[in-house]
This record gives C-alpha cells, sequence and structure tokens, in this order.
C-alpha cells in the first residue's frame, strides 16, 4: 500500500512530526492488514461453507419424460448452471449420479462424484452439432500417437504385456472397423493411413454426447484411442482396459518393485475413471 509522507505539510498546529508519521503510517499499515486477514477468513469461511453437504437425501423424479437428480426439492445443476435432466432411457445413469451425492459426508468432494462430472460435460459442452465435431476432430489426433501402437523390442517384461494386451487390440479394431492400422517401433515415424483416420473419425461422429463424453474421458486417461473405442463398444471389460492402458508402468513394477502410494493409487483412479464412463453407457429398457 502506498502511504501519503505528510511531512512538509502545514496545517494549522504547524508542521507533522516524524515520529507522529511514523505511528500514523504503523497504524494505517495494521488496519490494513487486519482487512486483508478479515476478508481472507471470509472468503474461506465461504468456500467452506459451500463445501459443506446441505441436504438430507438425494433422488430422482420423473419430469415430463426427464430423469431429473433432486437434493431434496432442489434440482441439481450443473457447473454451468443447467439442470442435470437426463433422458428417459439414461434412468439408471441418474440413479447412480443420485447414488454419488447420497455417498457424500459431511464436506463435498468433487473427486467422488466422477459420474456426476461426465453427464455435467456431457449436458454443458455437447449441445450442439458443432461442439461434438470440434471434440470429435480432436480426439482422433490421439490415434496417431495411440500408446498401443508403440512397442518396444525390450525389456523382456514390456514385450511379454505388449503381445499379452495390445496386439490382442489392435488386432480387434482392424478387424472391427475394417481398416488398417499400423504399429510403429519409433515417435519419429508414426502416421497411420489416412483412410484408417477418416474411417475412425466417422465412427466416433455418431456417438450421443454421452457416449462421446464416455469416450473422451477413457482418451484422455489412458491416452488411447484405441482402449476408449474398445469400451464402448463392449469389447473390453474396465478391468482389461485398466490393464492395456498400464503396460508400461506394469513392466516397471515387474523390473523394479512397486511404489507405494503411487503405482497402485494411479492405477485404481484408471479404473474409476473408465468405470465412470461405462456406467454412462447403461441404457435402461421401458
Amino acid at each position: 500500500m502506498n502511504l501519503i509522507n505528510l511531512k512538509g505539510i502545514r496545517n494549522t498546529n504547524g508542521l507533522y512530526g516524524v515520529g507522529r508519521l511514523t505511528r500514523f503510517n504503523s497504524s494505517l499499515a495494521a488496519a490494513a492488514e487486519s482487512l486483508t486477514s478479515a476478508a481472507t477468513k471470509s472468503q474461506a469461511a465461504t468456500a467452506e461453507s459451500n463445501l459443506k453437504r446441505f441436504w438430507k437425501n438425494a433422488s430422482v423424479k420423473c419430469v415430463e419424460g426427464r430423469q431429473i437428480v433432486h437434493l431434496d426439492q432442489r434440482k441439481l445443476r450443473t457447473p454451468a448452471g443447467n439442470v442435470l435432466d437426463l433422458p428417459q432411457n439414461k434412468a439408471a445413469l441418474a440413479l447412480l449420479i443420485a447414488h454419488e451425492w447420497q455417498s457424500q459426508d459431511k464436506l463435498i468432494k468433487p473427486h467422488a462424484l466422477p459420474i456426476t462430472s461426465l453427464a455435467s460435460r456431457a449436458l454443458d459442452s455437447f449441445k450442439c452439432e458443432n461442439e461434438m465435431e470440434n471434440t470429435c476432430n480432436d480426439l482422433i489426433k490421439y490415434f496417431e500417437t495411440d500408446a498401443v501402437s508403440f512397442f518396444q523390442d525390450e525389456p523382456v517384461q514390456l514385450v511379454q504385456l505388449q503381445e499379452k494386451h495390445w496386439r490382442p487390440l489392435i488386432e480387434w479394431a482392424s478387424k472391427r472397423y475394417n481398416t488398417p492400422i499400423k504399429v510403429f517401433e519409433n515417435v519419429i515415424v508414426c502416421k497411420q493411413p489416412q483412410e484408417s483416420r477418416q474411417r475412425l473419425l466417422n465412427e466416433i461422429k455418431q456417438f450421443d454426447q454421452f457416449t462421446l463424453a464416455a469416450f473422451e474421458r477413457i482418451v484422455m486417461h489412458t491416452k488411447s484411442f484405441l482402449i476408449g473405442l474398445a469400451v464402448i463398444d463392449r469389447h473390453l471389460s474396465i478391468d482389461q482396459a485398466s490393464q492395456a492402458a498400464h503396460v508400461e508402468v506394469k513392466s516397471q513394477i515387474a523390473r523394479w518393485g512397486e511404489v507405494e502410494d503411487s503405482h497402485d493409487v494411479d492405477h485404481q483412479d484408471i479404473r474409476k475413471q473408465i468405470g465412470s464412463a461405462a456406467c454412462s453407457l447403461i441404457e435402461s429398457r421401458h
């Protein structure tokens, strides 16, 4: 804070003394510090209050054919402020979201709301075709640098895991989508055929908003376009997909051992992310 130096300015009582000015500046600085501290405490208290659980029951109500999640009588909203209402065929997804909120303790833990965040992504970001098309164009780039397309010839533990988890996945995708998929040995030369790129791009452009949100989450967390496709197509289970995503880490563990609270935590987080995406694919029959 810039303090005004009053030395040399006259008033009816003469010159302000240096000692008086020092005391004045010290008092002003102390007052400013007190105000800043109070504001900080107020902000912290507000943030803490906003994170506290305020509802008793989370439930789902069907309103005009839409499944709307409620916290007591309040409609649950997305980060963008949209009501979190889902189509009728996503009734199971709505129940899972309600369960996430019912399971919250005294303080809200955002990391424990993976299904809610995925549904919010679908509702907030994929409301129009242009937004979905832009996302598809971004995601197809992961096909060019797909982790499962890069094979190494050593160490032996890694080679074995690649052949177990990656090779069958590539063969399945090539056959399933009737398009060639190359395997690379280095990152310098890694260009997939244009026809394959276009074929797979057209495939994901057919996804609805919830499927695209699920696919995006899997790709972003596994760094693999093909693992994402395999989960969406129900070719890989949650466990199989997480195993495929952890091939390199499992190779390191086999050679050097597991780092507690690191490798195991990362693996469980991947399972959670893939699992939440898989849950969003569940459709209810009426």
